[in-house]
Formats: structure tokens, sequence, C-alpha cells
């Protein structure tokens, strides 16, 4: 197999990833074969991921215009993936120039991504490191040089803690980021459920053995267990729903091509918290 120029030398481009992964069903360039046929297999059970995670990035979006209009132009970012066009540094700096984002990721394809689309923004910048280590986030320099913990921040999760398994204890890592916040500061979660996919469980459980069998394990939780990452946090309105009804925009977002009334687009949850 040829290695793209792209490619980061070190990683094992014979093996899925799920950053990827992503990037194919969101039409990116950015991904191998094997990423293009673990994708085709988990659609032959969920046909409608592209639309899912098209959602995902809608409300993502509005989340990020929210934050600003709120004040918040502070951004930390923990499983960014691949940068695609209109992503949270776009989106943030031209609703406000001031804005500042980091971005997080274990995936050295995403990393060094994101270093390249970077290259040369004073206002944004890239860790590699692991959810699963706050500590490590928390203290990395580029934390340090671009964001004001004593001031307002956003935390955005988005599809990143249903790859959190139980025995990681997602609920502890989001409560010790939550700790390290200032108050008024915005938690952004999106997360896959069974709840609203419009296929039965037996059938969709065929994408998360996918997953598992590529070694990125696929958790999906309840609403109300979504719900818990926002202890501590007040809910914006309107709450943790599934994300086309999260202050939806009233029209299709032409980046995105999300059509909301796609059954598929319901599936999963977005919600937004406010600390206090």
């Amino acid at each position: 197999m040829e290695r793209p120029a792209w490619a980061p030398p070190g990683i094992d481009i014979s093996v899925p990833s799920v950053s990827r992964i992503y990037d194919y069903y969101l039409g990116g360039s950015h991904n191998f074969e094997v990423d293009r046929q673990a994708a085709r297999r988990a659609m032959e059970f969920l046909p409608g991921l592209p639309k899912i995670m098209q959602a995902n990035r809608a409300f993502m979006r509005r989340a990020v215009r929210y934050a600003v209009a709120q004040g918040v132009t502070q951004f930390l970012d923990i499983g960014s993936g691949i940068p695609t066009f209109g992503n949270v540094h776009e989106i943030a700096q031209a609703a406000s120039p001031e804005a500042r984002v980091v971005y997080v990721d274990h995936d050295p394809v995403a990393v060094a991504h994101s270093r390249a689309v970077l290259g040369g923004d004073e206002r944004s910048g890239i860790v590699a490191a692991d959810l699963r280590k706050p500590q490590d986030i928390l203290a990395a320099p580029e934390v340090a040089q671009l964001l004001d913990l004593e001031r307002p921040v956003a935390l955005l999760l988005v599809a990143v803690l249903h790859f959190l398994e139980d025995s990681d204890d997602p609920y502890a890592a989001v409560a010790e980021l939550r700790d390290a916040l200032a108050p008024g500061s915005l938690l952004v979660v999106t997360h896959a459920s069974y709840e609203g996919i419009p296929l039965s469980q037996e059938v969709a459980s065929g994408t998360v053995g996918v997953y598992r069998d590529i070694r990125n394990p696929l958790v999906m939780r309840s609403g109300e267990q979504i719900g818990r990452f926002f202890d501590g946090f007040e809910l914006v309105e309107p709450g943790v729903v599934f994300m086309p009804l999260w202050q939806p925009e009233g029209t299709e977002d032409p980046e995105d091509g999300e059509a909301p009334e796609d059954p598929y687009a319901f599936s999963g949850f977005g919600g937004v918290g406010r600390k206090a």
C-alpha cells in the first residue's frame, strides 16, 4: 500500500482509524481503503451513518455559535479528529476574531493533520493526549499558552464519550475537567444511543460489532445516562435532546447538507450545560 504524503510516518495504515472513518462518512479525502471498508461494513447495518455524522457536525456548529453569542470565546475540543471544512476554529473565529481553540486527540493522524491545518494560526493549537487522562490535557503547554482557565471555556466532547467504556470511568474524566473550568464555562456533548435510531436495536448493534472488531468499542448509552455527564452543569434549553432538536436554526445547514427530516439525523443526543 502506497503511503500518501499526508500520512505521518510511523502509523500503521493497514489498521482502520476511527478518525479516518469519520472523515469518510463526512465525504473527506483523508482515509484509506481499510477505513472505507470498515465504514461500509458499519453502514450495512446502519445505512444512515453519514446523515448521523452530518447532524452531529451541524449541532457542533450551532453550539459553537451559541457559545460565542454567550461571550465564551475559548474552546477546548477533545476528540477533535481530522480537521474538515467548517471546524471549530473556523466557526468560532468567524463569529469572534478573538476566539482561541485548542484541539485534543490521541490519533497521530488527526494530530498531524491539525498541525498542518493550523500552521500560522496563533489562536489555535493541537495537543496529543487522551480524554482518559484529563491531567495530561490540562497540563499541556498549548492549553496554558492559548487558554485562560480562570475565564469561561467551552469544553467540547463531541462524538467522543461513546468511545470510552464504563471501565474507563468517563463520568470521572468529565468531572475532573469540569472542576478545572471557571464558572460560566460550557460543556458541549454529543453521544451515540440506540434511542431514536429508526431500526431495531438488534440490527443497529451490528454497527457496534464492527467498531468492536476494529478495537474501538462503541458504547451506546441512554438519554438518561448521557444526561449524567452534565452533573454540575445547568442544562441550556432544550436540554439533552436528539441533535437536530437542539436550538434548530430553521433551515438546512448548507455546509453539511443535513436534512433534519431524515430519520437518521435523530439518532444520538446532544446537549449544552453551563457551570454555575
